[in-house]
């Protein structure tokens, strides 16, 4: 859970100790109390006592030729996600998974092959931006190795919904609470499940929405895509309409 005002005040500190550490938390990547210069030693103690900063376990983190950069990250079950850094000039963008495996089972996919494990907490895909940019630390504040962020990695975004919205409000909230990544720079994919398409729509995050059709045609599409079974491509393209009137994306 992230520090909040409340917990600082059942330790009989003021409110603001919160900001303070999400600051040294998300600007500055910090994980260790003792750098926490601005409080008091005492306090710094005592959250040592009562609290941590972790995040997912890197078992792999490897650099290919043309800079792409690929983690694997174990979360606290034992099993592991990916979580990739695409550059591309001055833009470098994070694919974040949302599950441990899938359960949709499109034919295309090898992670659905896979099986499905668990959905992860909004604090495991928060941690995987967390510690993408913590890799790149210390960074001058103008230089943003992480500018965007795409919902692309292993598992259905929409199908962990409330975890995948609450780790998006933090994404994009302005520091010291977020990373401040701006909405327009978060993409959200879903293989067309309809109505968290028009639910998403109405949370007025304003992230950008990808919908993998691979085919437009029923017929096509119902094996390639089992949850077309469920909704059609017309349903899901009407969903997506109203996404793009409600939120302009």
């Amino acid at each position: 859970r992230y520090p909040s005002s409340a917990f600082f005040e059942t330790l009989g500190e003021k409110r603001f100790r919160a900001q303070q550490v999400l600051q040294w938390m998300h600007q500055r990547g910090v994980d260790d109390f003792d750098q926490m210069t601005n409080m008091s030693k005492s306090l710094r103690e005592q959250l040592k006592e009562v609290a941590e900063i972790r995040g997912p376990e890197v078992v792999y983190d490897e650099t290919s030729k043309d800079g792409t950069r690929k983690w694997v990250m174990r979360m606290d079950n034992g099993n592991s996600v990916e979580t990739v850094l695409i550059p591309d000039g001055e833009r470098g963008t994070l694919c974040v998974s949302s599950q441990i495996g899938c359960s949709l089972d499109c034919t295309f996919c090898s992670t659905g092959k896979r099986g499905f494990n668990r959905n992860l907490t909004a604090a495991e895909i928060i941690g995987q931006v967390w510690v993408a940019r913590r890799a790149f630390m210390p960074f001058d504040p103008n230089d943003r190795p992480i500018t965007n962020v795409v919902m692309m990695g292993m598992g259905e975004p929409l199908a962990n919904y409330n975890r995948v919205v609450a780790a998006v409000r933090r994404i994009t909230a302005s520091p010291p609470n977020g990373f401040g990544i701006s909405a327009r720079s978060v993409t959200v994919s879903t293989v067309g499940l309809a109505p968290a398409i028009r639910k998403l729509a109405d949370e007025r995050l304003n992230v950008t929405l990808a919908v993998s059709l691979h085919t437009p045609d029923d017929e096509l599409r119902d094996p390639l895509v089992p949850v077309n079974n469920r909704w059609k491509v017309s349903e899901v393209l009407d969903a997506a309409r109203y996404y793009a009137d409600v939120t302009g994306r």
